[in-house]
């Protein structure tokens, strides 16, 4: 349905996009130093989990119908960048230490999960981006246009999650380094609560 050519150049542009220092890498690397690799790769799931919905809604013309309603796209985008604001609000009130990717406990990783999924799907730029984004690869002719871009839309999600599992590897290794450090804890959800912040306010400012 894809030729192999056109698939190799998605899946190259796929992950340029992905490593550039968005709100969502940012927030798995935050996640990461601050609770673990454990906690980033529960994040990271939950974050490439509402990627299906995105691919969906870009594939059945949703994402084109909240585009084109102002007060959809306003309230979304609003109810993204409070959630953010909270979570920020959250780090702040967390205690001075923060916890070793084996210190994460089992109950924080399904929430750690769903808090990734809420963040996605109350992101609408996400979904601009696959609207704009996944029709330049498919090709007509060759198939089912939905089928086409849910397809890709899987092949982002797959390379999406693949970079952000070593983000958190690698992130919660550096995390795991600095624990030792008096007050690291403090200074770190402070870092963590700021980049949740900034995040929050760019998307309550971004436009359509």
């Amino acid at each position: 349905m894809i030729e192999p050519t056109q698939l190799l150049y998605f899946i190259a542009a796929s992950v340029a996009l992905t490593l550039l220092p968005g709100p969502d890498i940012l927030f798995v690397l935050s996640i990461s130093i601050s609770q673990g690799k454990k906690a980033g790769i529960a994040t990271a799931s939950g974050l490439c989990t509402g990627l299906l919905f995105h691919t969906t809604a870009a594939a059945l013309g949703i994402s084109a119908l909240v585009y084109s309603s102002a007060i959809a796209f306003t309230i979304v985008k609003y109810a993204g960048a409070l959630y953010l604001i909270y979570l920020a609000f959250k780090a702040l009130k967390e205690s001075g230490t923060f916890f070793s990717s084996f210190e994460v406990k089992e109950t924080d990783v399904p929430l750690l999960y769903k808090r990734g999924i809420v963040m996605n799907l109350l992101n609408p730029k996400v979904s601009l981006f696959f609207l704009a984004f996944l029709p330049q690869f498919v090709i007509a002719g060759s198939g089912s246009i939905p089928l086409q871009m849910i397809f890709l839309g899987i092949v982002f999600l797959v390379q999406a999650l693949f970079i952000f599992f070593l983000v958190s590897i690698f992130a919660g290794f550096i995390g795991s380094r600095i624990m030792g450090i008096p007050n690291a804890g403090k200074y770190v959800n402070w870092a963590k609560a700021g980049i949740f912040s900034i995040i929050g306010v760019e998307l309550a400012l971004s436009g359509r």
